[in-house]
């Protein structure tokens, strides 16, 4: 079964996203934590996206604190258990990940704002680009999937695992060994 499938299988065959938790702006109280569990089968369908072997656990704690204009803050951390596959061996990695996370969130008119003067933005010194507040809601969900994504190792190795390659009828120092064109050369002959 090709990736795509097996993704809506898991997703119901919809395009939504992996993951969705809605937060009502009107009900964030400044300063009170919240915390996401994810549940299994939600789990599953991100270990498919994002190629994991499994993925244990993954939460999400935050708090929100107001800002004038309507925006607000979130200050945040992803706890993670995930099994990836070593890129040597093929063996399973497990590794826990714990990721800090900041956010803004405007408003979505001022965030248009933001984007028609984006010539200005460097001015003000802003490291990452505000989340839109849509319709008084915002959408934790996509925050948490896109920060796990990010915080997996692009190439995970099983601890001694290394990539070694060896031919022992090329002695060390040898022109031939340090030839990569000398096995061709060798068919050449033959």
């Amino acid at each position: 079964m090709d990736r795509a499938r097996k993704i809506n299988g898991l997703s119901g065959g919809t395009d939504r996203p992996p993951l969705s938790r809605t937060v009502r702006i009107e009900d964030v109280k400044d300063g009170e934590e919240r915390v996401i569990e994810v549940n299994p089968a939600e789990r599953a369908v991100i270990a498919v996206l994002l190629d994991l072997v499994v993925l244990d656990q993954l939460s999400f704690a935050c708090r929100f604190y107001r800002r004038g204009e309507g925006r607000f803050v979130m200050l945040g951390t992803l706890t993670a258990s995930v099994t990836q596959t070593c890129v040597v061996s093929l063996e399973p990695v497990a590794s826990a990940l714990q990721v800090a996370v900041e956010i803004e969130f405007w408003p979505a008119p001022l965030v248009d704002q933001l984007t028609a003067s984006a010539d200005e933005t460097a001015s003000y010194g802003m490291v990452d680009w505000p989340e839109p507040i849509v319709e008084g809601k915002i959408d934790l969900g996509p925050v948490i999937y896109e920060t796990l994504a990010t915080a997996l190792d692009p190439y995970p190795r099983r601890e001694g695992a290394s990539f070694e390659w060896s031919n022992e009828a090329e002695a060390p120092g040898t022109e031939q060994a340090l030839n990569p064109f000398a096995p061709l050369a060798q068919l050449k002959q033959r």
